[in-house]
């Protein structure tokens, strides 16, 4: 199926142009592809923000303290 984007900024036409050359690929390449990885990431995003929080009972902060103390032990 074609697909006809019209009214693209010269700008953007020119950036994708190049983006395309240095990948060997055509521009409709370039397009899909991002397209499709946007569309991946919206839905990973809507599967994300559907999960209930999970609460590990320490901060991040802590987490990674915890993680530098037991690394110096082992170094020595």
């Amino acid at each position: 199926m074609d697909l006809l984007i019209k009214n693209v900024p010269s700008e953007l036409h020119e950036r994708l142009r190049r983006h395309a050359c240095a990948g060997e690929q055509t521009i409709s390449k370039v397009v899909l592809v991002a397209v499709e990885r946007e569309l991946a990431r919206q839905e990973w995003q809507e599967r994300f923000a559907g999960r209930l929080p999970t609460t590990l009972g320490v901060s991040a902060a802590q987490m990674q303290e915890l993680e530098r103390l037991a690394r110096d032990e082992q170094l020595g």
